[in-house]
């Protein structure tokens, strides 16, 4: 018997949707229940997903990406390389807190105090400085809970800071009224610390392990008594065989049946908590995915937990990274440290960071922040591509931020007083840009990872728009008349009203030629960053 074409078509994406749901490890029954609803955890289900207006109207927000590994002040992944004998950071270690094989991470997290920590002075600096939506780390790879965690007895509120971190910088988004997002990185922890399962090659120390084994027993008599270690660093197994590894292509890095139904509580128990406004995963698509549904499951109850409580309309923004088109129906694609080189007809959004991503004493001894310049004409980039700019500004261990970030911020701030205009409420103009930056190719590695590689001048013009309201941002400070070839005299161009120099009352002169909009230079330039002109179109 024949079998129609869109019979057999029908047949082999249903085959392919009941693939999708045998993982290996599978969410059972028992734990946290996923809020039943509009969503179900399938890709097909939450490719329903639209991202709601208030996310694409905001473009910018700004991220507390704090925890204990800020505390040693020596940069991201500390609680990895302190683990491994020839980094920098086991040699700072040893000089400052003590051998692996005593004195780890988890002691670390003890000297972690956050003793200066005001959420309410820090996110109202951040929306002054411009921020739609603030964001703080929930966990780390350091497996850490920020939060008094029902299921991870390794929490701030019973060790290091003895505080409730989530529900301080919680309560302080809500009285600045800013929409609350919570970064999630704990997915990979069971991996990334099995450096903690090693021993030194040479010296004093040789062959004697490090802490990464230690179990509750080995407590007694010490200020973790009580605790099981194996809570935090999850090394209750083999090291894997092919190591380090972000997509789980190695069996032997999967975790266990445990763990991923840990994972999958505490993100469960957060969300019922703080209902965040958006959640960002550190993962290739969803935390623990293909290994388990948690990830599709913690999807799905977070956008119906969000509808519930918004009058039954989905206001949730969800991101993850690498992910295909098929995955950027479901949510949001995020751009780490880079940003796509071409417009994205969906929202999206960059996630970078000043310095390091945890605080690091170096950047500012040696002068590496980001400039206030620098992040500006990234924004205008981003935005003029159709995505949003989430800004890591680095909070040290005692929860204070430095001289030279607040610098950065009040940079940031003064610009934004000026030309916020042309930044928020804007959508994508029918050409993002034009100039020397944007006929460059500068694709993306991976999740990210090309920011820097371009440089901007006054030759280069990016572009978007609000209404009848055209704005053209000139990517420095220039020094002759303005040439915009995108604006040259066509029909299809449309006629030109007026032009206006955001931060300037003078009149501005221009002429639109057969082949660009010619402005003529103003006498004066309000800034040496980017330069805003509103054009206003009949």
């Amino acid at each position: 018997m024949k079998v129609s074409l869109s019979i057999a078509i029908f047949m082999l994406f249903s085959c392919f949707l009941k693939a999708q749901e045998n993982f290996p490890l599978p969410i059972g029954e028992g734990n946290e229940p996923v809020t039943s609803g509009k969503f179900e955890p399938t890709w097909q289900s939450l490719s329903q997903y639209e991202v709601p207006d208030w996310f694409r109207n905001a473009k910018f927000g700004i991220w507390a990406h704090w925890g204990p590994q800020c505390q040693p002040e020596r940069g991201d992944w500390y609680a990895r390389g302190m683990y491994e004998e020839e980094h920098d950071y086991y040699k700072w270690h040893v000089d400052h807190y003590g051998h692996p094989s005593k004195v780890g991470f988890k002691d670390v997290i003890h000297d972690w105090k956050a003793e200066n920590w005001d959420p309410d002075k820090l996110v109202a600096l951040y929306k002054r400085a411009g921020a739609q939506y603030f964001f703080a780390m929930a966990n780390h790879h350091d497996n850490l809970d920020l939060w008094d965690s029902k299921y991870q007895e390794w929490n701030s509120v019973r060790v290091g800071p003895k505080k409730d971190i989530i529900n301080g910088w919680s309560k302080a988004a809500k009285k600045q009224g800013l929409p609350f997002g919570l970064s999630v990185h704990a997915a990979h922890a069971s991996m990334w610390y099995e450096t903690a399962q090693g021993t030194d090659k040479s010296g004093e120390f040789k062959d004697i392990p490090y802490d990464g084994k230690l179990t509750k027993a080995d407590g007694k008599g010490t200020w973790w008594e009580g605790l099981d270690p194996q809570e935090l660093y999850a090394q209750n197994h083999g090291l894997s065989k092919k190591g380090w590894n972000w997509e789980w292509q190695d069996k032997s890095s999967w975790p266990s049946q445990a763990y991923c139904e840990k994972f999958y509580n505490r993100t469960m128990d957060l969300i019922n908590l703080y209902n965040p406004d958006l959640l960002y995963f550190d993962d290739t698509a969803l935390p623990l995915y293909p290994v388990s549904d948690a990830g599709l499951k913690i999807a799905a109850h977070y956008y119906n937990h969000n509808m519930k409580t918004h009058d039954n309309k989905l206001e949730a923004v969800l991101f993850g990274k690498i992910l295909s088109d098929k995955q950027k129906e479901c949510l949001v694609w995020d751009v780490e440290r880079g940003a796509p080189d071409k417009p994205q007809e969906k929202a999206w959004q960059t996630c970078t960071c000043i310095g390091d991503w945890h605080y690091n004493r170096r950047v500012y001894d040696e002068n590496r922040y980001k400039s206030a310049e620098s992040v500006i004409r990234a924004l205008v980039d981003i935005v003029s591509k159709n995505g949003n700019l989430l800004l890591n500004i680095p909070v040290r261990g005692d929860g204070t931020i430095d001289d030279k970030e607040v610098v950065v911020l009040e940079g940031i701030t003064a610009w934004m007083d000026v030309n916020k205009e042309s930044i928020f409420d804007t959508r994508p103009w029918k050409l993002y840009g034009e100039g020397p930056a944007a006929d460059a190719s500068n694709p993306i590695n991976s999740q990210g990872f090309n920011e820097g590689k371009i440089k901007y001048s006054a030759k280069d013009i990016r572009y978007n728009q609000k209404g009848n309201v055209l704005y053209a941002t000139v990517m420095g400070k220039p020094t002759e008349n303005i040439l915009l070839k995108s604006l040259a005299k066509k029909e299809e161009t449309g006629k030109i009203k007026k032009i206006e120099l955001l931060g300037s009352k003078e009149k501005i002169s221009w002429k639109q030629e057969v082949d660009s909009l010619v402005i003529i230079k103003p006498k004066s330039i309000p800034n040496n960053i980017a330069v805003v002109f509103k054009i206003v179109m009949k």
